[in-house]
């Protein structure tokens, strides 16, 4: 399941990702402290991917326990034009040989640097995760400094 966005947040949401290079996902850590790594996606709507090494901290973590938060903010130089995102979400390791090459597709689009790097780490076993927002913290100076806005109901 995923947050339900009206269509002006969900819209603000995906301007936000296409405009944000790399996100910072943190993850729950066997010790109980939260780890922040920033990570390069893809996305298709409001629905995130990436990818990590099948044997990272990252990956374990989402195996023990699959809430994640997201943060994107696309670069600005005045604090009047601040845009961001936080995402409480779910990860989940994407199973589906459709999904994959759905995502690689995406991601091969985004990066298309990536492809003379599939030799290089031919022999690291990687994971690709979806990740499902279900709230949503919209940051948007434009319309006031400090202006958010939570967005919380969940689609079916």
């Amino acid at each position: 399941m995923s947050v339900l966005l009206d269509p002006k947040a969900r819209n603000f949401v995906i301007k936000v990702l296409d405009d944000t290079p790399d996100i910072t996902i943190a993850t729950n850590r066997p010790d109980g402290f939260p780890q922040a790594t920033v990570v390069s996606f893809v996305h298709d709507g409001a629905t995130i991917y990436f990818s990590c090494g099948a044997a990272s901290q990252k990956a374990k973590n989402i195996a023990r326990d699959n809430r994640v938060s997201v943060t994107a903010t696309p670069a600005y130089g005045d604090w009047n034009k601040i845009r961001g995102l936080s995402m409480g979400a779910r990860a989940h390791a994407v199973t589906s040989e459709d999904e994959r090459k759905r995502v690689g597709a995406l991601m091969m689009k985004r990066f298309p640097q990536g492809a003379d790097l599939l030799e290089e780490f031919k022999d690291i076993e990687m994971k690709v995760f979806r990740v499902d927002p279900e709230v949503v913290s919209i940051l948007d100076y434009e319309k006031g400094f400090g202006h958010t806005e939570l967005k919380t109901g969940l689609a079916a």
